[in-house]
């Protein structure tokens, strides 16, 4: 399973700064807010958008 999640969305459930290392992002790239962002299903069970096992 795959979750998308945009920029917009990141930021806001405060995720962002946990997923920049992740998509080998900084503060200083320019993001767009509806910039799509796909994670794993582990990467989304580590920041609490799915219920481990």
């Amino acid at each position: 399973m795959k979750v998308i999640l945009t920029l917009q969305e990141a930021m806001e459930k405060g995720l962002w700064s946990r997923m920049k290392p992740w998509f080998g992002r900084d503060d200083e790239d320019e993001l767009w807010p509806n910039e799509e962002f796909v994670l794993t299903e582990e990467q989304a069970k580590e920041l609490g958008l799915l219920k481990g096992d």
